[in-house]
């Protein structure tokens, strides 16, 4: 179990480390219907989540992602495709960051955040897990390394709700925040939020880095074994 639970844990942070799903929570929650979408999004995003990653985990154990105890070669040669496109993505990152003086463009659904009701706001938690590159591919990273793992399979389902529970802190700890936080709550999700969207281009292109050379480093591990 515990070498599950390692596998998991850098995914899971990569995920947890998401301007995009934290902004959108705070953006949400300013509005009047905040609290409920707020509760709406956050479970769309633990279920959708959980979905992804435990289907991952049966594919990966369905292709013999473990031989012997040990992860299967392809599972490496995907680490590795995985961490080149880490570090292609954090690349790219910086190139398009926004230059001193320009404001970074917010997607088109910030703007209309006020009218959406609970039906959208669960369609954006989705979109949000699996149309987005690196929290889709930390994902399916996240459940094959699972699926390879030394472990029994409650080893695995632990692992997998660990996971969930690190990757989803983006959303819970804003809701958390508005839930008990009472009349302070607005300012410190918006300092937050403020932090976040002016930090986002150097938070995203460090993490790609890291996760692409952790990646890499384990690939290289695993086929050289």
């Amino acid at each position: 179990m515990g070498d599950a639970i390692g596998q998991v844990l850098a995914p899971a942070v990569g995920i947890a480390i998401s301007p995009v799903p934290l902004i959108a929570m705070v953006l949400m929650l300013a509005t009047p219907r905040g609290r409920t979408n707020g509760i709406v999004f956050t479970v769309g995003w633990i279920v959708s989540l959980s979905v992804l990653v435990t289907a991952m985990v049966l594919v990966g154990a369905g292709a013999d992602a473990s031989s012997g105890g040990a992860p299967a070669s392809w599972t490496s040669w995907l680490k590795l495709a995985f961490g080149v496109l880490f570090l292609l993505l954090g690349a790219r990152q910086w190139t398009h960051r926004p230059r001193e003086g320009q404001k970074a463009e917010n997607p088109g659904w910030m703007a209309a955040i006020d009218a959406f009701t609970p039906a959208r706001t669960a369609g954006l938690a989705v979109a949000l897990v699996v149309a987005n590159p690196k929290n889709l591919v930390l994902a399916v990273g996240g459940g094959v390394s699972v699926a390879g793992a030394d472990a029994t399979a409650a080893g695995r389902v632990v692992a997998v709700v660990v996971m969930v529970l690190i990757a989803s802190l983006c959303t819970v700890v804003p809701l958390a925040v508005y839930l008990l936080g009472g009349e302070r709550s607005a300012r410190v999700l918006g300092g937050w939020k403020e932090w976040m969207a002016l930090h986002n281009a150097a938070i995203m292109t460090t993490l790609l880095i890291v996760l692409g050379v952790k990646y890499v480093g384990d690939a290289v591990s695993g086929l050289a074994a």
